[in-house]
C-alpha cells in the first residue's frame, strides 16, 4: 500500500455518514463556499489517486499479451481491487475539511472596487 493511500484513508470508513450541516457551514461562513471547497479537494485527491494507479498498472503493461498472460495476472487484479475498496474522494475531502487539513484562501474582492 502506498504512502498517499495509506495517509489518506486512515480512519476514514467506506460508508457514506450523515454529516451536520452546521459543522461544513461553520469553516467558512457558507455552506457553498464549504462544499466547494471540499468538492476542488477531492478532484485532487482523485486526480492523484487516478495517476498512482495508472502507473502502478503500467508496470504490468505488454504489447504482446496472449490469452493466458491476460487472465493470470492476478496481482493487477488485486491492485485495482485496492483502489476499488478505498473511500471515495469526496468522503477523504470531507473528513480532510472538517480536520482542518484543508489550506483555503478566500479571494480579495476589494481588487476590483
Amino acid at each position: 500500500m502506498s504512502k498517499l493511500r495509506r495517509h489518506l484513508s486512515v480512519g476514514i470508513t467506506n460508508n457514506v455518514e450523515t454529516r451536520n450541516l452546521d459543522d461544513i457551514k461553520a469553516k467558512t461562513g457558507n455552506l457553498y463556499e464549504s462544499i466547494s471547497i471540499i468538492g476542488k479537494r477531492a478532484n485532487q485527491i482523485n486526480v492523484s489517486l487516478k495517476e498512482e494507479l495508472h502507473n502502478k498498472l503500467e508496470e504490468f503493461a505488454s504489447h504482446t499479451d496472449s490469452l493466458e498472460e491476460i487472465h493470470e495476472n492476478k496481482e493487477q487484479i488485486e491492485i485495482s481491487r485496492a483502489y476499488e475498496r478505498m473511500p471515495n474522494p469526496a468522503l477523504l475531502a470531507t473528513q480532510e475539511f472538517l480536520d482542518d487539513k484543508v489550506y483555503f484562501r478566500k479571494a480579495d474582492n476589494d481588487l476590483f472596487s
